[in-house]
């Protein structure tokens, strides 16, 4: 068991990076790309401290194309209430689904803040779990994605074929 404010790491290898993930007994706190020059080596299952452990098998199972949906216990201590309020619009994008930085906007009554969802977007500490990457440009470009647009983009073609502009499905 972990101190309260203690924190476990576990690294992840996915076909598009590795992942660094972050948790302590209260949920899982991040989920972040590495750079190629910054990533240690994976972390082996039976390393992996037991915060992480089913955070761990869930991307798995997602990259692994058995899971759409995380069923986990988050973490987050940080964040503006803006941006808790679209991080939270975000996990509402279903698997296969895009939404564009407007829906978020006009869901959180707000349509002149597209730029801000934009930036709080990119703030998300939870990169896949909370599925930032299935925000696109009003226009249906892929715009902006802290993971790099390759990555969003692979993403993207890994949740087809089902994926399509709709907020909801």
């Amino acid at each position: 068991m972990l101190l309260p404010s203690a924190f476990a790491y576990s690294y992840l290898p996915t076909p598009i990076g590795m992942l660094e993930l972050k948790a302590s007994d209260a949920g899982l706190a991040a989920v972040t790309f590495l750079d190629e020059a910054q990533a240690p080596p994976a972390t082996p299952l039976a390393a992996v401290a037991e915060c992480l452990r089913e955070p761990h098998r869930q991307l798995q199972a997602y990259f692994g194309r058995e899971l759409r949906d995380f069923s986990l216990r988050y973490s987050v201590e940080r964040g503006t209430e803006f941006q808790r309020q679209v991080w939270q619009q975000l996990q509402t994008v279903s698997f296969g689904r895009t939404a564009s930085y407007l829906d978020l906007a006009r869901l959180l009554d707000n349509p002149g803040a597209v730029r801000a969802v934009g930036a709080a977007n990119g703030q998300n500490p939870l990169a896949i779990v909370w599925p930032c990457h299935r925000i696109i440009g009003a226009g249906g470009q892929l715009t902006g994605y802290a993971g790099g647009l390759s990555r969003k983009k692979w993403l993207l073609t890994h949740e087809q074929p089902a994926t399509q502009t709709q907020l909801f499905g």
